[in-house]
């Protein structure tokens, strides 16, 4: 069984903090464009939430993914896809390789203080030119003494804006593309690190996203997570927990949409009858409604596979291809059947609608999804 009773009772503390601490001012913060994400962060990090499966000796509670995911679930109960992602990028996007093959100098530094809630993470993978194509991008850190320095961008940087540091993919060397790459705990104070603007997007509003440019930024070689020519490997493994993150966290979210759906469908009629009670409505609902259990049971499985040591990539790429297919099809028919309500702003089903269309986009487009799957499958065409 992935939870016990021991999840019980930090389950019920995030709850209690969700509702009192944020969802109160969620719809402030979407109206403002962000979050005071310093301040809210040190609350969870004072309570254990933000190192829950990191090492004790750098302030973590040392347990199993199992509890990592329990948070991710219960953070889709805050009303906005916003801040809950910015939490997981701190959790599980800029710091599970750091966690796992930094040294302990740098985990001091740099994992810590991210632990603690001292300090704002961000992850530095996407450029301008280049999403989904890892492989492929042109930052680069170049070998100076017992230095590297600095040069290119990043693009689509969530916590960008307000972060302390970067975990920063760069090309190390002219090697191959797979080889070339190393991680690098990267101050955003750094001479050189220019915050060059404050990303205005569709849906995610209260997430600061931010594009970010590096000037000839020196950093000691000291900050680089793991071996050299390694970051591409060490990404892939990030993205398991990236991705498995990123799924678990549409599941209350996609309840409460079903759930408001409901219940605004019961109380409105049209043609003599409510909206509920035509059967396209309910008979669509309860097909959601199986489709996220569906998620859930493909999710918790690969959880368990994860925390016992096994290789996830399989099955957390087909949650998070599940999670962005679902969210585009569920938002989109709730939407629809809350009439010209569900286009209003003010409604939590149309920003819903907004903010989990990101899903089938960031952290690997559905097609990159597929691509790997189909590799894993021995159908895609060229590929051994």
């Amino acid at each position: 069984m992935l939870f016990t009773a021991d999840h019980d009772e930090p389950r019920r503390i995030l709850q209690k903090f969700i509702a009192a601490e944020i969802n109160p001012f969620v719809d402030e913060w979407e109206e403002v464009g962000q979050f005071p994400s310093h301040d809210l962060f040190k609350k969870l990090g004072d309570l254990g939430f933000l190192g829950l499966n990191k090492p004790v000796e750098f302030g973590g509670q040392g347990l199993d993914y199992s509890y990592a995911l329990m948070m991710a679930e219960e953070l889709g109960a805050i009303h906005c896809g916003g801040v809950p992602m910015a939490i997981g990028v701190q959790t599980d996007m800029a710091t599970p390789a750091l966690a796992r093959f930094g040294s302990d100098e740098v985990r001091r530094e740099f994992l810590a203080p991210a632990i603690a809630g001292d300090a704002v993470a961000c992850i530095g993978v996407s450029e301008p030119g280049v999403g989904s194509d890892v492989a492929s991008i042109k930052t680069n850190a170049r070998s100076d003494g017992d230095d590297y320095v600095i040069n290119g961008g990043k693009m689509w940087i969530t916590n960008g804006v307000k972060a302390d540091w970067i975990c920063l993919l760069a090309n190390t060397s002219d090697g191959q593309v797979h080889r070339n790459k190393s991680l690098i705990c990267v101050p955003m104070k750094s001479k050189g690190v220019e915050v060059a603007r404050k990303l205005d997007k569709m849906g995610m509003r209260s997430s600061d996203t931010a594009q970010i440019f590096f000037d000839n930024v020196r950093v000691p070689k000291r900050n680089r997570i793991g071996e050299e020519g390694m970051g591409f490997t060490y990404q892939m493994v990030q993205f398991q927990e990236e991705r498995l993150w990123g799924a678990a966290a549409c599941l209350k979210a996609h309840e409460y949409i079903i759930a408001e759906t409901i219940e605004y469908t019961r109380n409105r009629k049209a043609f003599g009858k409510t909206i509920l009670d035509n059967q396209v409505v309910h008979f669509k609902l309860a097909e959601m409604q199986t489709e996220v259990e569906l998620l859930r049971a493909l999710i918790y499985r690969a959880a368990e596979a994860l925390i016992a040591g096994e290789d996830v990539t399989r099955l957390a790429t087909m949650a998070k291809l599940k999670a962005g297919r679902l969210g585009r099809e569920l938002t989109d028919a709730c939407l629809q059947f809350w009439g010209g309500m569900g286009f209003m702003n003010e409604t939590h089903v149309s920003r819903a609608y907004r903010d989990s269309r990101l899903t089938s986009i960031g952290g690997g487009a559905d097609e990159v999804m597929l691509t790997v799957l189909c590799k894993m499958m021995g159908t895609l065409p060229g590929a051994k």
